[in-house]
């Protein structure tokens, strides 16, 4: 009898964990909060726009890197467009210079000694590393955690010279990179490429250009939705069910065994193992009420940085966007105010002017992240839901007047627009601290392992962002590719991955 296996989060890792059991023959059940699939990777609609919450670029759009074969065995982008674009973004100065940060790894080298002769020293060290970068594949067949021996031996022959760039970049952040640009506007410019945090490794900026280098980081037309229905309908061909509007409460423990999960509506669901690929704080401190943790656990939840709150703003336009870079970084003239902690004096716009599939033709989605205090917004809505809308009302309205200023012809044309805010995150996610993404990986916590287990507990895995420190779609399907190999491996039996 096939042992029956309850998934806690239809998101991407826990749709991967459900895909890669049953193709190895256990039976699972997977438990949704929400009333659709992908939980973070989402898209949602207002009107005739689709806006779209996660996917920028896809790590593996071309078999030219490993995890390509991931998402071909999850059938994400089997029969999708791939959207490899020329340029990653353009970041404006305030004294009129223009950053354009191309894919190409050679005419981004040039761009950078355009802008910034006096450091070509610089510029050569970094893109060295980009391209030096664009040569290590990471391998995906086996579980990092069934590792031997010899597996290990092999590894560090193949991927020795590479693991010597990973050390040595690691522990530099794309902050104090920045500083060695003798340059003032590539160093105001260069920490803004990925519009994260500066305190992020320099690895995540170096790998990310190096796939863009590759085509192997492009945009699947349709969105974050669509790829993750995909997998959805992957995982239930593969005869997999989904329960949604289905909060799991807590999860049900019988002499420190996982043997069910509680529903928020009471009713109890048996297990014979129990994985969560949910909320990492909320699985371990409601859930399972704080009973399972260590030290280090402890430490992790206390200490570590996470990707911050943001607020999303979405409009939709009437007009197309022929001739505008479809990633924008430029500075404002007066501070917008976003909140009661946080005031940015740039924007970051995304214009969705190459994904026909969003909006019908002649009309764009322009969408937006700012960052955010999660306890301000979360206590707003708590407190005066009406004040809470006239909150947002605002915020929406100052950035369609600046962008009606520094793009032309905006105002007039906003059919719709949409704010989610770290509440919304909440309500839909129930990410901690409204959090977009999970840990944020600086030279402290890139790369570190982290367990799939909790200790004194039997019968009981975690998947995705919260054991996978950077998170990203990749790193959380696998994930769950790989808690699959290390239960199969648990059970005697041989793991089967297939297209």
């Amino acid at each position: 009898m096939a042992k029956r296996v309850v998934i806690i989060g239809a998101g991407i890792a826990g749709l991967s964990t459900g895909c890669y059991l049953q193709m190895n023959g256990y039976e699972t059940e997977i438990f949704e909060m929400h009333s659709a699939p992908g939980g973070l990777c989402t898209s949602w609609k207002r009107k005739e726009y689709t806006f779209d919450g996660c996917i920028h670029w896809l790590v593996g759009s071309s078999p030219s890197v490993s995890v390509h074969r991931v998402w071909m065995e999850l059938h994400a982008i089997q029969g999708k467009e791939i959207v490899d674009f020329d340029e990653f973004c353009r970041i404006e100065g305030r004294r009129g210079e223009v950053f354009t940060v191309y894919t190409d790894a050679d005419r981004l080298e040039e761009e950078m000694l355009r802008i910034a002769p006096e450091d070509e020293r610089a510029i050569s060290e970094f893109m060295g590393a980009v391209r030096k970068f664009a040569e290590f594949d990471l391998p995906v067949d086996k579980a990092p955690e069934l590792y031997g021996p010899i597996d290990g031996i092999k590894f560090l022959l193949k991927f020795h010279p590479y693991l010597r760039l990973l050390r040595a970049w690691k522990g530099i952040t794309i902050g104090s990179y920045a500083k060695r640009f003798k340059n003032p506007f590539l160093r105001e410019a260069f920490p803004l490429i990925l519009g994260i945090d500066e305190q992020c490794t320099m690895v995540v900026l170096i790998a990310t250009l190096s796939w863009m280098h590759l085509k192997s980081a492009g945009y699947p037309i349709g969105g974050s939705l669509e790829f993750a229905r995909s997998i959805e309908k992957r995982y239930i061909s593969l005869g997999g069910k989904v329960h949604y509007n289905s909060k799991v409460s807590k999860i049900v423990v019988k002499n420190n065994r996982a043997v069910g999960v509680k529903l928020a509506d009471g009713e109890v669901y048996d297990a014979d193992i129990v994985v969560s690929a949910a909320d990492g704080h909320y699985t371990i401190f409601e859930m399972l009420d704080g009973k399972y943790v260590d030290e280090e656990i402890m430490s992790m939840y206390s200490n570590w940085k996470l990707f911050p709150a943001i607020c999303q703003v979405s409009l939709g336009v009437a007009r197309s966007f022929d001739g505008h870079p479809h990633a924008l970084n430029f500075p404002l003239d007066t501070p917008l105010l976003v909140d009661s902690e946080n005031r940015v004096e740039r924007l970051f716009v995304r214009i969705y002017n190459f994904d026909p599939t969003l909006a019908p033709k002649g009309k764009t989605p322009v969408i937006l992240h700012l960052p955010a205090d999660h306890g301000y917004w979360t206590r707003l809505r708590e407190a005066d839901i009406q004040k809470y809308r006239r909150e947002k009302e605002r915020l929406a309205t100052s950035v369609i007047d600046i962008l009606d200023k520094k793009l032309g012809d905006i105002a007039s044309r906003v059919e719709v627009y949409d704010v989610a805010t770290p509440a919304t995150y909440i309500r839909y996610t129930n990410n901690w601290k409204g959090s977009f993404e999970g840990w944020l990986p600086t030279p402290s916590t890139f790369g570190k392992r982290i367990r799939k287990t909790l200790p004194g507990l039997k019968n009981f895995y975690m998947v995705g962002q919260w054991v996978e420190p950077g998170g990203g779609l990749p790193a959380v399907a696998l994930s769950g590719r790989n808690l699959a190999q290390i239960i199969c491996k648990k059970d005697g039996r041989k793991f089967h991955a297939f297209v």
